[in-house]
């Protein structure tokens, strides 16, 4: 992350939420903002620019941008697609002094090793993975999304529970609990999924109530399943158990007991977890 005299706004953007990060040109403490997840695979341009100019930019009023050095960290953020959320930025901080954007994972691998080589991986709403020489990422999977992959996300946890859930491999009170605690029932599941957007952040919303309930062996053994076939479909490919496998994100924070036990059943070691990348 950069360190230059001037304001620095540093994003880590996932597919729910974007972690706004300004650090002051005068040292003083860091400034901490939320707004949607920004993402050019899932969102048009002119929807990124709506969310950056309606709910960061109000936040934003008393600091000056002005020589700002802005530095954002994005999910979605493929190569070509990089020029999509610049452009949003450069016409939202015209006075700004620099603007680069980059992949969420590179934001996560910085994060987590710094100079040294090691796997970081991202647990989130999405799932992700490289293998990191201390100065770039040479080795990645393709976490293929919620739908054909994204294997441990908050994402894959959710569609797992709906799975099991309602093809009767859960007790029936486990979904009553369900169904009296979100309000949902089928049809709303069926619709949420399949006919609104942003399904991935609505199976996602599913993580508090698996979480809730992990005393249910079922929940618990659903759980690690899926973060085996993590450890087994992302990040055994780059062969290197020699190194320890670091995490970024809210779901490898909240089921790090889980993830810990995963990791050495498929013959890889924990290292560093943060629930969020800029600190």
């Amino acid at each position: 992350m950069n360190h230059a005299t001037h304001a620095t706004l540093t994003a880590d953007s996932g597919s729910t939420k974007t972690v706004w990060r300004l650090t002051p040109a005068d040292g003083s403490q860091p400034l901490f903002f939320t707004t949607q997840g920004l993402s050019p695979i899932h969102q048009s341009e002119d929807e990124i620019q709506r969310a950056i100019d309606t709910e960061l930019l109000p936040k934003l009023l008393p600091y000056p941008s002005e020589g700002m050095t802005i530095e954002f960290y994005g999910s979605g953020c493929l190569p070509e697609l990089c020029p999509t959320v610049e452009r949003c930025l450069r016409r939202s901080f015209a006075r700004a002094a620099a603007v680069t954007v980059d992949s969420d994972l590179m934001g996560a691998a910085r994060a987590l090793c710094g100079s040294s080589e090691g796997i970081a991986c991202i647990l989130g709403t999405g799932a992700n993975s490289c293998l990191y020489d201390g100065h770039n990422i040479t080795m990645h999977t393709p976490p293929m999304g919620y739908i054909l992959g994204d294997e441990g996300s908050g994402a894959d946890l959710g569609k797992r529970l709906l799975n099991l859930m309602y093809k009767g491999h859960l007790s029936a009170a486990l979904r009553h609990d369900f169904e009296q605690q979100t309000g949902m029932g089928y049809a709303d599941v069926i619709r949420r999924t399949y006919r609104e957007p942003m399904a991935a952040r609505f199976l996602a919303s599913l993580s508090p109530f698996i979480h809730g309930h992990l005393d249910e062996p079922e929940l618990m053994r659903m759980v690690g399943d899926s973060f085996r076939d993590f450890f087994r479909l992302h990040v055994a490919p780059y062969g290197r158990c020699d190194l320890p496998v670091a995490f970024v994100g809210s779901i490898a924070h909240n089921y790090k007991a889980l993830l810990a036990e995963a990791a050495g059943e498929e013959g890889f070691v924990l290292g560093r977890v943060m629930r969020q990348p800029l600190g």
